[in-house]
């Protein structure tokens, strides 16, 4: 197979310039679609949720997960008891506590057990999904509704993002997440500072 090289190929950069230009462009108009459909007071009411717990633990599964640990990372930075699920070192939940957890098609076998546990201990979930009217939402105390597409909606003429499966709402969650670290430090008086002074040293 032939490969094209640099040398007289200038044409050929420049397509592929192009091409990955309007890629970034459509993947980031469409994370902007998101949250343009978003109900920007659920947003303040979760924090409110997250500022008001005496403890946090966060849970979610595959990429999803990878997102939801970063968040929890920060609250930590934060001074906030926050802990991953399944993590050795994660407390018990009950009165008080607060579970996060996010499902964007709306359902896991394993949060949706993990939700009941969290309730039948006494604690309050929070759930992140971009499907409001599934059974995992019929669990949670709040529904935070995040609206993108996920592997709920990403086939046939369903499908609506140039990303592929969930990527659109994982997209979605990381941006989600770092605005709600940022009103939660407009809440609580919170300085970037603050949080450097909890960052690791072990690296």
């Amino acid at each position: 197979m032939a490969f094209p090289t640099l040398a007289g190929g200038g044409g050929f950069l420049k397509k592929v310039g192009r091409q990955m230009s309007s890629l970034y462009r459509q993947a980031l108009n469409e994370l902007a679609g998101v949250f343009d459909r978003l109900d920007d007071t659920a947003v303040d009411h979760a924090a409110g949720m997250i500022a008001e717990a005496k403890r946090i633990v966060v849970f979610a599964g595959g990429r999803e997960k990878l997102q939801i640990m970063g968040f929890a990372m920060r609250l930590y930075h934060m001074g906030l008891d926050a802990h991953v699920e399944g993590d050795m070192t994660t407390p018990p939940v009950g009165p008080g506590d607060l579970f996060v957890v996010t499902i964007g098609p709306g359902e896991i076998s394993t949060g949706l057990a993990l939700m009941q546990v969290a309730r039948d201990a006494g604690a309050t979930v929070l759930f992140i999904t971009a499907q409001p009217d599934s059974r995992g939402a019929a669990l949670a105390d709040y529904v935070l509704h995040l609206p993108a597409q996920t592997m709920a909606d990403d086939q046939g003429e369903a499908r609506t993002s140039v990303l592929p499966m969930g990527s659109l709402y994982e997209g979605a969650l990381f941006v989600l997440f770092e605005v709600l670290i940022l009103k939660l430090m407009a809440r609580l008086g919170i300085s970037a500072e603050d949080m450097r002074a909890n960052h690791t040293n072990l690296e």
